[in-house]
């Protein structure tokens, strides 16, 4: 067989093996698909979601709720809040927004029990009382008193009365991304 014989017939093979999996490409595509709201595909609204959800867990349900929009009071217990059970109550720390916090020389920035601190700019070291110090979970380290706290690095206060304060000889605040309980001394 001739060379040209051979690129003809090989670009004609690839060209029919392209057009034959394009048409059943579309088919397939096209045979699964249903618009969604139908019979076929139907929409389900966030209450009714909640209520499936509590079914499994409870293994009842609420007769009447309706809408379960607003029934969350936002307590951080464990216990049953009262007659309301149709959605979980927010974890404690799960909805805190962060708060960016300027810490003036000489000032302390203490955080409260699970606090989360993470120094953007400026020299900070660490403020703690005893050998415990706080947990830098960016490096996996123990950060003790007087040391120096990185920049950028997530740092997590597992016990109230430890914090970040402005290196000594330092004129320059921070500025501290926070996230739960703090307090400025």
């Amino acid at each position: 067989m001739k060379p040209y014989m051979k690129v003809s017939l090989a670009a004609l093979a690839i060209g029919v093996g392209v057009w034959v999996g394009s048409v059943y490409s579309n088919t397939a595509i096209g045979a699964g698909t249903s618009q969604p709201g139908t019979a076929d595909d139907p929409v389900v609204t966030r209450s009714y979601v909640d209520q499936q959800i509590q079914k499994a867990l409870n293994g009842s349900t609420n007769a009447g709720s309706g809408s379960s929009a607003g029934n969350n009071s936002g307590s951080t217990g464990t216990g049953s809040s009262g007659g309301d059970t149709s959605l979980p109550p927010v974890v404690s720390g799960a909805s805190e927004a962060i708060e960016i916090v300027t810490v003036k020389p000489g000032q302390q920035l203490i955080g409260a029990s699970g606090a989360e601190f993470i120094v953007r700019s400026g020299k900070a070291v660490i403020v703690s009382e005893g050998t415990n110090g706080v947990a830098d979970l960016t490096d996996g380290v123990d950060l003790t008193n007087g040391e120096a706290a990185p920049t950028n690095h997530l740092l997590s206060f597992p016990r109230d009365g430890r914090g970040i304060t402005v290196l000594d000889g330092n004129k320059y605040s921070l500025t501290v991304m926070v996230r739960g309980g703090y307090s400025l001394k």
